[in-house]
């Protein structure tokens, strides 16, 4: 897919946590503005909004979510009802949520895979254009793969969404970030990068190594992990 910059300048964040903490840096170093926030409170993310610096503040869930251009969604899935739906509506909202029934109790239509995660979050936000990304990698390789556009080393990130100009936001902010995008189809092809699939973090693993050191992924080798996905009801 190819880059358009949409002139975001801010990205806002509902969760704050490895990922939402490790894609606020990277913004805030590609110069977008950042408003964060998490479940507990601004007043708990006063560590963090130092870190960062001047192109970061703390705000309640509705605010981030309302003064992002684009809006990232970083929360346990078990608390997706949670998201401000007023404030996104007409925004593209990008989805990190994994199932993990351990954490977030069983959901029938996951289990039976007759929905995806991604899709519940867009039937939650139904007037919001949601991009499933960010959910397939360990947050530490998220810090240490980007590169600038154009650097033989940069790795690709998957992303999917019923909606092209949604897709093209998504991808325009990947790149800013330090990232190519593929596109895998609409949200219903999320589950292809889901927990317990080949493109899934240890993708971006090096298989070699002892300590969980990251590897460069190109578009061909996510791609073939993306074909060889099979749903357990198809087994």
């Amino acid at each position: 897919m190819d880059t358009v910059d949409v002139g975001m300048t801010t990205l806002g964040l509902i969760g704050s946590g490895n990922i939402g903490g490790t894609i606020a840096r990277l913004a805030v170093d590609a110069g977008i503005d950042v408003v964060l926030s998490n479940s507990r409170g601004p007043e708990t993310l006063t560590d963090l909004v130092d870190e960062l610096g001047p192109h970061a503040r703390a705000a309640t869930a509705e605010e981030a979510a309302s003064a992002g251009d684009v809006v990232v969604v970083t929360v346990p899935l078990k608390a997706y009802r949670d998201v401000p739906v007023e404030p996104l509506r007409g925004k593209v909202v990008i989805d990190t949520n994994n199932y993990y029934p351990e954490r977030d109790g069983s959901i029938a239509e996951l289990d039976d895979e007759s929905t995806t995660t991604s899709e519940l979050l867009q039937a939650h936000l139904p007037e919001s254009h949601v991009v499933k990304g960010f959910n397939n990698i360990f947050f530490k390789h998220l810090a240490t793969l980007a590169r600038p556009s154009g650097d033989p080393d940069r790795s690709v990130l998957a992303i999917a969404g019923d909606d092209e100009a949604a897709k093209t936001e998504a991808t325009a902010l990947l790149d800013r970030l330090g990232y190519d995008a593929h596109d895998v189809g609409a949200l219903a092809e999320g589950w292809r990068y889901q927990r317990d699939t080949a493109a899934y973090a240890a993708l971006y693993a090096d298989p070699d190594s002892a300590d969980f050191s990251p590897r460069v992924v190109k578009a061909d080798l996510l791609q073939q992990q993306l074909d060889a996905a099979v749903r357990y009801r198809d087994e």
